[in-house]
């Protein structure tokens, strides 16, 4: 009897736990804004985020660059459940895979082409070929990447964020730059461990 009710706890907190992470998400806030604890009044120069104008006219990255407006640099974003990025695309570059834990992006390309694609948990791969124009939603937590294929023209995108703090887990540095033992790792990718080494060399 008792072994039962021990699984039933087990079982209990489990779902719980579940029902949690499914939720999870930037809390709802009691008051209109958030202001840090050092500061006692703002003025509209709080609400006003400057960070995003150099890129106005500047010429193209040399490699895939994100410029973010997250609570980290505009803190007047805290418990609002919003932010933003500017994405910049060289001819031929990427933004590896990775997923946002804490949110939802929706990218519109202002200009160039691109291609998207996210996995779901299903492990079904959804990708297409973007236009200057549209709008793409990559689901909460899933694995994504995009793409410029276009060898000449640089492509410019912004994303929207439903957290203030997103978060970025990309896969070959979380993978590759951590301290995960490398025959680990090659016993996961069922590879060797020169394979993985050579990968780690390649990120470094």
């Amino acid at each position: 009897m008792e072994s039962k009710t021990s699984s039933c706890i087990v079982l209990l907190a489990l779902a719980i736990w579940v029902v949690q992470m499914a939720s999870a998400g930037d809390p709802d806030i009691l008051t209109d804004f958030v202001l840090p604890l050092e500061v006692p009044s703002v003025d509209p120069s709080y609400f006003t985020f400057s960070g995003l104008r150099g890129l106005i006219g500047a010429p193209p990255p040399e490699k895939f660059k994100a410029t973010k407006a997250s609570m980290v640099e505009f803190p007047a974003l805290n418990g609002q459940s919003v932010s933003y990025a500017i994405l910049q695309y060289p001819a031929g570059s990427v933004n590896p895979v990775h997923t946002h834990p804490r949110a939802t992006e929706l990218l519109f390309l202002m200009s160039g082409t691109l291609q998207v694609g996210f996995i779901d948990t299903t492990n079904k791969f959804f990708n297409q070929t973007l236009q200057t124009g549209d709008v793409f939603v990559f689901p909460k937590g899933l694995l994504h990447f995009q793409y410029n294929a276009d060898a000449n023209n640089c492509a410019w995108a912004i994303s929207a964020f439903g957290s203030a703090n997103a978060g970025t887990v990309s896969v070959p540095n979380s993978v590759f730059n951590t301290s995960i033992p490398d025959n680990i790792l090659a016993k996961s990718f069922k590879t060797d461990i020169m394979t993985i080494q050579k990968l780690k060399a390649g990120l470094a």
